[in-house]
């Protein structure tokens, strides 16, 4: 299978918090949603969630990396639904979209970061 994705993804949980912006009509614009990330990258995320987010659902994103102090605001749009459980569970691939370049840029060195190799141990002689 061909990778389609722009950017190396990081599998890595945690936890966001979600505000619809526009688009849902099941749930009014501003709710206050919280769920779990599965995995970020520079250029999305994949959220799990309770609620059904309709494709094209503009979300503000609010996210503390691991092993990061610093709250990561990202503005995303819903690119693909998979249901995992009817009613309980959702997972949602979400682009991001109109976020500021130093947030981006937070997560993609978050990113680099993490993937790097471990220094290896300095041969003694």
């Amino acid at each position: 299978m061909e990778e389609k994705r722009r950017a190396k993804r990081l599998k890595e949980d945690g936890e966001v918090t979600i505000t619809i912006v526009a688009g849902g009509k099941r749930y009014p614009k501003g709710k206050v949603i919280y769920n779990t990330s599965k995995d970020i990258s520079a250029s999305g995320t994949k959220i799990q969630s309770n609620i059904f987010l309709p494709i094209d659902t503009l979300l503000k994103i609010d996210f503390k990396l691991k092993n990061i102090q610093q709250m990561i605001s990202a503005m995303g749009k819903v690119k693909w639904i998979k249901i995992i459980c009817e009613d309980e569970s959702y997972d949602a691939g979400v682009e991001f979209v109109n976020t500021p370049k130093e947030a981006i840029q937070k997560i993609a060195d978050y990113i680099a970061w993490k993937q790097k190799p471990p220094n290896p141990k300095p041969y003694i002689i």
